[in-house]
């Protein structure tokens, strides 16, 4: 397909490539469209942040867009693009039935992100002190919505081959409708690993993760009462450096100079900070996705200690760069062993670039993508009539979701 594309981005925040991984996979894509010289324009109906990307920098048109509003009607229209992207599920609800109506042969993308029933359900299943079973997610709403989402979209990205597989084989979703697209990363380089700090050159452990993200606050709380006073009581000396955006009160208040463990922040530069601590620590006891944070240790030669969750969908057949354990105790063990231990340290290290060079090669998966995309648009009518669930979903979602999104304009014009 040879026409011009021009992809409209929805998002459910501006994108914060420093803040979250979410945002980063956003720019990754948009990365790739803006090589193929496809025009982008990323709309959102959240409120400004500071920490946002600069669009000017990236040539991407910013919109402002209100939800519930039938301006967003009048934009589309005029608008016009050939792809539609919808940045998680919660924004396919509020505008895939206006995108179908005012713009219907427009392709219409998901980015699940994460399989925010699988998170959701899991984190669910943790509170109540029971093991996850997929039957699980049968008794939470949130499934509902999201998968049929997913069948209302022409295609659904998805970021990790765990959720793939349970997409397809327990929600019966064809994978027709379904693509895999990890993070898109550059190859780490020779000269890149010669000009990282050494093992004596680094020190202190580090975790780091957006507090907004429930698994990401748990974790912290998972090593200040059980994993750090293991390691504290072999390593008197380490510290644990804890960075994240938006860090509330019951964050702060874990900070303990004494006991080594400091509470940062927000990180300016999180490469920078990965990059001069020597071990990655990652206790995640649920969640879904892919964890940035691996991502970040891996491409900066950290090693890391992390959980089955942590490490899931991340790393292919590959050995883990580092440890994956369940266990507190072997938790800790392992990471002082890590710590103290250089041979097993750079071992670690080199698993690390090979599972960013082998799973997350960004050319290739790019291309598998631009090559989906243009199948899809090339069939579209066809692939649309094969997927009735979806139609008939789309057809409950007018009649339900329009008239209340109707109604709620007019109660807010009164």
């Amino acid at each position: 397909m040879n026409s011009p594309q021009h992809i409209l981005i929805i998002g459910t925040v501006w994108p914060e490539p420093n803040s979250s991984a979410a945002g980063s996979r956003t720019m990754q894509l948009i990365e790739q469209f803006q090589k193929l010289n496809w025009k982008t324009t990323f709309a959102c109906a959240a409120s400004d942040s500071e920490f946002s990307i600069d669009f000017k920098d990236y040539n991407i048109e910013k919109v402002t867009i209100e939800l519930n509003n039938s301006s967003f009607d009048e934009f589309i229209k005029k608008l016009q693009p050939t792809i539609v992207l919808f940045d998680r599920f919660m924004i396919e609800e509020q505008f895939g039935w206006r995108v179908a109506e005012n713009c219907p042969a427009a392709l219409r993308i998901l980015d699940t992100i994460d399989l925010h029933c699988l998170r959701l359900a899991r984190q669910q299943a943790f509170k109540d002190k029971k093991t996850f079973t997929n039957n699980d997610l049968l008794n939470i709403d949130v499934a509902k919505r999201e998968i049929a989402s997913i069948y209302r979209c022409d295609l659904t990205l998805m970021i990790s081959t765990y959720e793939m597989d349970l997409l397809k084989d327990f929600f019966k979703v064809s994978s027709d409708m379904l693509h895999y697209t990890p993070f898109l990363l550059n190859q780490i380089k020779e000269k890149e690993i010669i000009s990282w700090p050494s093992f004596e050159d680094r020190k202190h452990f580090i975790t780091i993760g957006n507090f907004l993200h429930e698994p990401n606050w748990n974790s912290v709380l998972y090593l200040k009462e059980e994993i750090w006073p293991l390691i504290r009581k072999q390593l008197s000396n380490a510290e644990l450096h804890i960075y994240g955006a938006y860090p509330s009160p019951k964050v702060t208040q874990l900070h303990q100079p004494k006991e080594g463990f400091l509470i940062k922040g927000r990180a300016v530069n999180a490469h920078e900070v990965m990059l001069n601590a020597k071990v990655c620590l990652a206790p995640l006891r649920f969640g879904a996705g892919l964890k940035g944070k691996l991502i970040d240790a891996m491409e900066c030669g950290t090693p890391s200690i992390t959980t089955s969750i942590g490490a899931e969908g991340m790393h292919d057949n590959l050995e883990w760069s580092g440890v994956i354990t369940d266990n507190v105790e072997l938790f800790a063990n392992a990471a002082v062993d890590l710590y103290t231990n250089e041979s097993e340290w750079l071992r670690a290290q080199q698993q690390g670039v090979k599972i960013i060079n082998q799973v997350f090669e960004k050319e290739h998966q790019a291309k598998l993508l631009t090559d989906k995309i243009h199948h899809l648009q090339q069939n579209l009518l066809q692939h649309r009539q094969q997927n009735f669930i979806g139609a008939m979903l789309m057809h409950h979602t007018v009649s339900g979701t329009k008239y209340m999104a109707k109604w709620i304009e007019e109660k807010n014009k009164s």
